[in-house]
């Protein structure tokens, strides 16, 4: 490796916006997210399901054979 052409590597603080923090190493000092495993849908398990049925029976509707 050549010396004096890489970047720092360094701890880094990360913060979602639900409040919760974690630290991890990167390039970056901090780092903003919008969605961690403490307030993702999979991981809280308040996932919702999706009506993907109504969906295709419309789409059948409007453009299935006659």
């Amino acid at each position: 490796m050549k010396a004096g052409i890489h970047p720092i590597y360094r701890r880094c603080v990360v913060t979602c916006a639900c409040g919760n923090t974690f630290e991890t190493h990167s390039t970056h000092p901090t780092i903003q997210i919008e969605v961690c495993s403490n307030c993702h849908p999979f991981y809280t398990g308040t996932q919702r399901l999706v009506d993907t049925a109504g969906r295709v029976e419309r789409f059948n509707r409007k453009y299935g054979k006659k």
